[in-house]
C-alpha cells in the first residue's frame, strides 16, 4: 500500500518561485566585478531568471545541455543557477583558479555549449576559447558597454543584452526530480578533475538539510554572505538555502580581500557567513591590525580543510563570532557533518568544549557514515580507533560524470572519501588525515592535521604544513614546514620545543623548514603533492 500524497517533483526552480512569492522583498546585494553594488529582491531575481530561461531556449539550449560559468558571487551568477537548471539544462560552475590545462580539459570533457564569464576573467577566456571547440557562444556577464573591442570570442554578447530582449513571461516546466541540474569538477590535484553531477532532488534535499538548526541554521532572520565562491561546490548550497528560507543574501563578487569583506559585513548587517580557513586567517589579521570589531556577524561555518582550534578561539574571544566546524566534499554536495554541541556538552569547561568543537562534527540527517579498517570491517565509535571514512546518502555521488571507469563505491554502496577519521560515542567525526597524507612511522600512524593545528597555535606561526619524509630507522618522520607571521621571528628549536608534552613523543616533528608561502589547491587546501616535490630527497637522521 502506498501513501495518498501529492507526487510533486523537487525542482530547483521551485526554490526561487517560493522566495519570490513569500519573501518577495528580501534583498540580494552583490558587489559587481565591473564596480559598484547591485541591489534587488527575490521577486526581481525570479523575473530575470525567467528572462534568462527564454534566452537560453531561443539559443537552442535543451534538456541536459551543459551551460558553463566562470564567475564570482554575484546576482547574475545567482540567476544562472536558477535559469539554467529551471529549463532542465545543467549549470556547470568552473573554478577559474585551476590550471589552464585543467580548465580546457573540464570544458571539453563536459562539452559545454555556452560559457558565461565575468569581466575579471576576460583575458583568461580569450586564452581558453581557441582550445574549447564545443563552446558556441561566450557571454560577458555585464552590460554591453563593457564588451571588448575586437575580441575574437565566438558569438560574444553581453548578459544584459541577452536578458533585455526577452519577456519574463515563462512557466517553469515539470520534470523528474532526478534530472541533472548542476555540475562541479573536483580539484584534480593528483589526476584529471572528475565531474560530480547533482540532481534537482539531491540539491533540494541538501538545501533543506543544511537549513536545519544543527546544520547551518539558516532562517529569514539571517543576512547570509557566502565567502566560499559560487564556483566551489555551489557555494556549499547557500544560494539555494538562503532563498528557501527567505534570508537576505549578500554576494561579495571579486572582493575577497579582508578589507572588502569587512566593509560588506558591516554595511549590509551580515549575521552568518561561510568560507575556508585561509579567508578567516586573513580576516583575523586584518581585524587585529585595525582594531576592528563586528557589529552584526555572530557565526560562521568553516570547511574545506581543518580549522585550527586557535583560530576558533581567537574569533570567539576577540571578535565575538562563533566558528562552527563542518566537513564535506564536492562528492557530498558538500555538507556531511556540522559541529553543533549536544545538551550534555553545555557543562564542559572551555578547553574540553573546544576539543569537541574542533572535530568536524556530527552527521547531518541524510548522511550516514562509518570508519573501516584495512580489512574493510567497521571500527568502533570510541573516538580512538581510526580508519577509512565511508559515507552514503541521497546527496552523495554514485559515480563520476563520463568517468569511463567504476566509481569510488564499495560493493555494498558506500563512497570512499579518502579521509582517515575517528568517530566518538556522541557521533562526532574527526578527520585525522587524508589517507595519502597519513605519516606511518615505525608502525605508528601520525596525523599531520593534529601537528599543523598545534603549530598554528604558536603566536609567530601564520600557516603550517606537515609531510612525511624518509627516515632510515623509522621509514617516515614528520617534517614541519612553516610560514612565519609578518614581523615575527621564531627558530626551529623554539618550534620543536613547543610540541614537547602536547603530543606523544613519537608524533613530535623531527625538523622544521621555513618558507615564504605554502602552495594551495584551487579550493584553498594545502597542496601537499607540491610540498613533497619541493622537499624530495629530504631526510632526517
Amino acid at each position: 500500500m502506498q501513501g495518498l500524497m501529492m507526487a510533486d517533483q523537487l525542482r530547483v526552480a521551485g526554490v526561487i518561485e517560493h522566495a519570490a512569492k513569500w519573501h518577495s522583498d528580501a534583498e540580494i546585494v552583490s558587489r559587481l566585478p565591473e564596480g559598484g553594488l547591485h541591489r534587488y529582491t527575490y521577486a526581481d531575481a525570479h523575473q530575470r531568471s525567467k528572462q534568462l530561461a527564454n534566452a537560453l531556449l531561443k539559443i537552442g539550449i535543451a534538456n541536459g545541455d551543459r551551460v558553463a560559468t566562470i564567475a564570482w558571487n554575484t546576482h547574475r551568477h545567482f540567476e544562472l543557477y536558477y535559469g539554467v537548471a529551471g529549463i532542465g539544462a545543467v549549470c556547470h560552475t568552473i573554478n577559474p583558479r585551476l590550471f589552464p590545462e585543467q580548465l580546457v580539459y573540464i570544458i571539453n570533457h563536459a562539452e559545454d555549449r555556452l560559457l558565461f564569464f565575468d569581466l575579471t576573467f576576460l583575458p583568461l577566456v580569450e586564452r581558453l576559447a581557441p582550445l574549447c571547440p564545443t563552446v558556441e557562444k561566450w557571454v560577458l556577464m555585464a552590460a554591453a558597454k563593457h564588451l571588448p573591442v575586437g575580441s575574437e570570442l565566438p558569438g560574444l554578447c553581453s548578459y544584459e543584452d541577452l536578458l533585455s530582449a526577452e519577456s519574463p513571461d515563462y512557466e517553469w516546466p515539470m520534470f523528474d526530480e532526478n534530472t541533472a541540474c548542476s555540475l562541479c569538477y573536483t580539484s584534480g590535484t593528483t589526476d584529471q578533475p572528475k565531474g560530480v553531477l547533482y540532481s534537482h532532488r539531491s540539491t533540494l534535499l541538501h538545501a533543506m538539510a543544511i537549513s536545519l538548526p544543527d546544520a547551518l541554521n539558516c532562517s529569514a532572520l539571517d543576512v547570509i554572505m557566502p565567502v566560499v565562491p559560487m564556483f566551489h561546490v555551489n557555494a556549499w548550497g547557500l544560494p539555494y538555502a538562503a532563498p528557501l528560507n527567505g534570508a537576505k543574501l549578500v554576494l561579495p563578487g571579486a572582493g575577497m580581500d579582508a578589507a572588502s569583506l569587512y566593509e560588506l559585513f558591516e554595511s549590509e548587517g551580515v549575521t552568518f557567513s561561510a568560507g575556508v580557513p585561509t579567508i578567516w586567517l586573513g580576516l583575523l589579521q586584518f581585524m587585529r591590525e585595525g582594531k576592528h570589531k563586528f557589529s552584526t556577524l555572530r557565526r560562521t561555518v568553516v570547511g574545506g580543510s581543518s580549522c585550527p582550534p586557535a583560530l576558533m578561539l581567537a574569533f570567539e574571544e576577540e571578535l565575538g563570532v562563533t566558528i562552527k566546524h563542518a566537513w564535506g566534499m564536492t562528492e557530498t554536495s558538500p555538507l556531511g557533518t556540522a559541529g553543533h554541541l549536544k545538551t550534555k556538552h553545555q557543562s564542559l569547561n572551555s578547553a574540553d568544549s573546544l576539543a569537541v568543537r574542533a572535530k568536524q562534527g556530527r552527521a547531518v540527517f541524510g548522511v550516514d557514515m562509518k570508519i573501516v579498517g584495512d580489512n574493510g570491517h567497521e571500527l568502533p565509535h570510541d573516538g580512538v580507533a581510526f580508519g577509512d571514512l565511508l559515507v552514503r546518502g541521497p546527496w552523495v555521488v554514485a559515480d563520476y560524470f563520463r568517468s569511463g571507469t567504476p566509481g569510488e563505491l564499495t560493493a555494498d554502496g558506500w563512497f570512499r572519501t579518502g579521509d582517515v577519521a575517528t568517530i566518538d560515542l556522541d557521533g562526532f567525526m574527526q578527520i585525522t588525515d587524508r589517507s595519502k597524507d597519513v605519516i606511518k612511522s615505525g608502525g605508528e600512524w601520525i596525523s599531520s592535521i593534529d601537528l599543523e593545528n598545534l603549530a598554528v597555535a604558536h603566536p609567530a606561526v601564520a600557516e603550517a604544513a606537515v609531510i612525511g619524509v624518509p627516515s632510515a630507522k623509522w621509514s617516515e618522520r614528520p617534517l614541519l614546514i612553516v610560514v612565519r607571521r609578518p614581523g615575527m621571528d621564531v627558530s626551529a628549536e623554539d618550534l620543536l620545543a613547543f610540541f614537547k608534552g602536547k603530543v606523544a613523543k613519537f608524533s613530535e616533528p623531527d625538523a622544521v623548514e621555513f618558507v615564504e608561502q605554502l602552495p594551495h589547491t584551487a579550493t584553498g587546501k594545502l597542496l601537499k603533492t607540491q610540498l613533497r616535490k619541493d622537499f624530495a630527497g629530504y631526510s632526517v637522521a
